[in-house]
């Protein structure tokens, strides 16, 4: 994958992640910000602060959350972002992570 398409598919992943974000975070007590390539997600109780960012140098999404980083590469036969050690796509980290910080099953 070349700096160009990385760029795009992080782009369009976050976007995505972002819209759904959105629908759910007055559910579950979050905002979440789509700025200058970077995703925040807030909590105000208890309060928290997750960050999703693209990496390009390395192509990857990586993740702050829970005192954690996370690092998704992309897969070309699931086209998504994806965490190698349990091969869950973007969208389950971020579901398990905030159902971890507010303690409700969160699905997006």
């Amino acid at each position: 994958m070349d700096d160009k398409e990385f760029e795009r598919q992080a782009d369009s992943a976050l976007a995505r992640l972002n819209r759904k974000l959105g629908a759910a975070g007055d559910n579950f007590g979050f905002e979440s910000d789509f700025n200058a390539g970077a995703l925040t997600i807030e909590f105000d109780e208890p309060p928290g602060r997750f960050v999703v960012s693209p990496n390009s140098p390395v192509k990857q999404i990586w993740v702050s959350a829970l005192t954690r980083s996370f690092k998704l590469h992309w897969d070309d036969t699931r086209q998504e972002f994806v965490l190698p050690e349990t091969g869950q796509a973007l969208d389950a980290v971020i579901e398990e992570a905030i159902g971890k910080h507010t303690g409700e099953q969160v699905k997006l």
